[in-house]
């Protein structure tokens, strides 16, 4: 008898640790898009023959990228989805080494799959084409990051390209296997401060002297890629984009890191047509010369920041800096705040540990679905006002659909 209630125990035991395991790191669904396109995804290596890649001792190495690009696509319920993360194994190892955290924490993600279907046919939409948007990770993320962000974009009509930057991402794989694992987070942090603040003594990375830090380096990513995209859509080698991306009308967007670089690329580069920049600092640049397309921030105040730990220098950077830009900028801005918003929030990472984000105070008070919500349809209206003609009541004032969103104009 003792034996049989031991095993019983051992079974009982081991039903516990199974649903902890499946609560706490739960292979989840993404909410389902609400546009009326399905998504496509294909994802190209791209070579930068021109620039040398400075992470790299031997300068003869050039700059390689990879984009993933999400369309509008004809739905097929039968079809294939593809994985979420599809170098998870890569990315997760990564990612543990990079935050100092097992890495069983991220294992589940290997299982996740997205809506999107692998080389889909593009769907009809109309002959002008879908405009284009950039999307732009966060400093040790990955180009999936804010799947919920992207899906729900494409699913309402636009061709969304995320750029894996290597050494700023946390695990980049390349169509021949090689990998570039994420730079140390401390260390890319140095170089990125004097892109946001002058330096005595700026940092040297393989020789190079980076007077005005890393962010110009990754902005050239962008420039890259948007020549990359006038490429495809003369020819593209899938067959699938060539004359389906309206290049007339490309808008940038980026989370953190991703944010500082879009500022600082779009106040260089013309053919970005609008901007969106989610909790980031602006470097130094954007807050001298500001920008010159329409720009809309999502952020939260610095009470907000102080309760998610924020030390008060860096607090004040991102509330002076996004500010000075906002007021300066000779264009429409938008500067939205959200109570009880934390820099989890805008991603995909309240997906990954639902219990475990709010336990740990990971994520704001606000409802996680809620706080994706207001992303999603603040960044809807902002692309589709400046990018496709369409107003929306939402950029006219504060209240109404959301009470928890003060929202600041400028209109000129």
């Amino acid at each position: 008898m003792p034996s049989i209630a031991l095993f019983v125990m051992a079974v009982l035991i081991l039903l516990v640790l199974g649903l902890a395991r499946l609560y706490l790191f739960p292979v989840f669904r993404f909410k389902k898009p609400t546009g009326p396109y399905g998504i496509g995804t294909l994802t190209y290596p791209v070579k930068d023959g021109s620039r040398t890649e400075i992470f790299q001792e031997d300068p003869r190495t050039k700059r390689e990228l990879m984009v993933q690009v999400w369309y509008p696509a004809v739905d097929d319920a039968s079809a294939e989805r593809a994985p979420y993360v599809p170098d998870a194994g890569a990315v997760t190892k990564e990612l543990a080494r990079l935050y100092r955290v097992p890495r069983f924490l991220f294992h589940h993600l290997r299982y996740v799959r997205s809506h999107a279907m692998p080389s889909a046919p593009i769907a009809v939409g109309n002959g002008d084409g879908f405009p284009v948007l950039i999307f732009l990770e966060g400093l040790a993320g990955f180009r999936q990051m804010n799947t919920f962000q992207v899906e729900e974009l494409v699913s309402h009509g636009y061709i969304v390209a995320a750029i894996d930057h290597p050494y700023a991402a946390a695990c980049v794989v390349f169509p021949d296997g090689r990998r570039t694992a994420g730079y140390p987070i401390a260390e890319m942090k140095e170089l990125t401060a004097p892109s946001l603040d002058a330096a005595e003594h700026p940092p040297v990375l393989n020789g190079h002297v980076l007077e005005e830090g890393i962010i110009p380096y990754f902005a050239e990513d962008v420039r890259v890629v948007l020549d990359e995209l006038a490429k495809w859509n003369e020819a593209d080698p899938n067959g699938i984009l060539t004359g389906r991306m309206d290049l007339r009308n490309v808008g940038v967007f980026g989370i953190s890191l991703g944010g500082i670089v879009a500022g600082e690329v779009c106040q260089a580069d013309a053919r970005l047509k609008a901007c969106l920049i989610i909790d980031a600092p602006m470097t130094r640049n954007t807050v001298a010369n500001g920008l010159r397309q329409p720009a809309m921030w999502i952020t939260r105040d610095a009470e907000t920041m102080r309760q998610e730990g924020w030390s008060p220098e860096d607090i004040d950077q991102h509330q002076r800096t996004m500010r000075a830009v906002f007021e300066r900028s000779p264009n429409d801005g938008y500067f939205v705040r959200v109570a009880d918003y934390f820099h989890v929030n805008p991603t995909d990472i309240p997906y990954w540990w639902p219990l475990l984000t709010r336990l740990l105070k990971m994520r704001g008070r606000i409802n996680w679905r809620r706080a994706h919500a207001i992303t999603n349809d603040y960044t809807l209206a902002f692309f589709n006002k400046y990018l496709k003609g369409v107003s929306s009541d939402l950029l006219e004032e504060s209240g109404g659909k959301y009470p928890e969103v003060q929202l600041e104009k400028k209109r000129v």
